[in-house]
This record gives structure tokens, sequence and C-alpha cells, in this order.
């Protein structure tokens, strides 16, 4: 997969080889205070393999230890940009980012991509149009 960094940037990297995701760090850091969100850039542009795309998620040690969550995004395989994280911090701490500090990880998925058919009616299943807490507790 090509990547191209812009100055300041760091290369993305599984920090064990079984990862499924590789850490993204920001180029420049800042405060993120309760209750707020910032957007963080990483430099990284990423020509995502034919048929993927890339899943944005939180990094579960900020999530653990500073209730610091990214809501998640979509990396289309067609965005060569530099790709930016949106943190939230849900928790009553201020976090301070360094350069450089992982902020994020993304991961590759396959992504199915099936022509869109209009149709008049939907075909019966056993849930239907039965939406929030049809199923229960």
């Amino acid at each position: 997969m090509k990547v191209m960094l812009d100055p300041g940037a760091h290369k993305p990297e599984r920090a064990h080889q079984t990862d499924a995701g590789l850490d993204f760090r920001c180029i420049k850091g800042g405060w993120l205070w309760p209750f707020g969100s910032r957007t963080f850039d990483t430099g990284v542009h990423m020509a995502l393999p034919e048929k993927t795309y890339g899943k944005v998620e939180s990094k579960s040690g900020l999530n653990i230890k500073a209730s610091i969550v990214s809501c998640g995004g979509t990396i289309d395989e067609g965005y060569t940009g530099s790709i930016r994280v949106k943190l939230y911090n849900l928790g009553f701490i201020p976090h301070k980012f360094n350069d450089g500090d992982k902020i994020a990880q993304i991961i590759i998925m396959e992504c199915l991509k099936p022509p869109i058919e209009i149709v008049d009616s939907m075909e019966e299943t056993a849930r239907g149009n039965k939406g929030f807490g049809s199923t229960g507790r």
C-alpha cells in the first residue's frame, strides 16, 4: 500500500505484527478539553487497495485511561488527502497531546459495492419494519 507523508508526519505502524489496526500519530499536538472535541492532522496520505476502505477507530488505551474516543470515520478508497482525526474528550480531565502521540488507528476493510436497484416493495421478513427496541430487553 502506498503511503505519502507530509513534513513531520509519522508512518502508520502496527505496534504488534498481529494487530488489526495501523496507529496514526498527530503532527501537531495540543490540548483536548473535557467534553470538548478537536481535529488532529496525521499528515498521512494513503492509496488504499482496490475494493477496500479505511475505518478509523479509537485507541483502546486512550479510551480506557483518558476517556478519549474517535467516533470513527470512513476513508474511501479514492481519497488520497491528508487523514485527519476528530477526537472527543468524554472525561473530566484535560488531556495534552504532544507532537507524534498516537491518536487513533485505521483498519483496512474489504468493501462490497452492490448495484442499487429501486423496487416497489420489500420482501417479507420476520422482523419487517419493526425498529428500535423491537427485539426486547
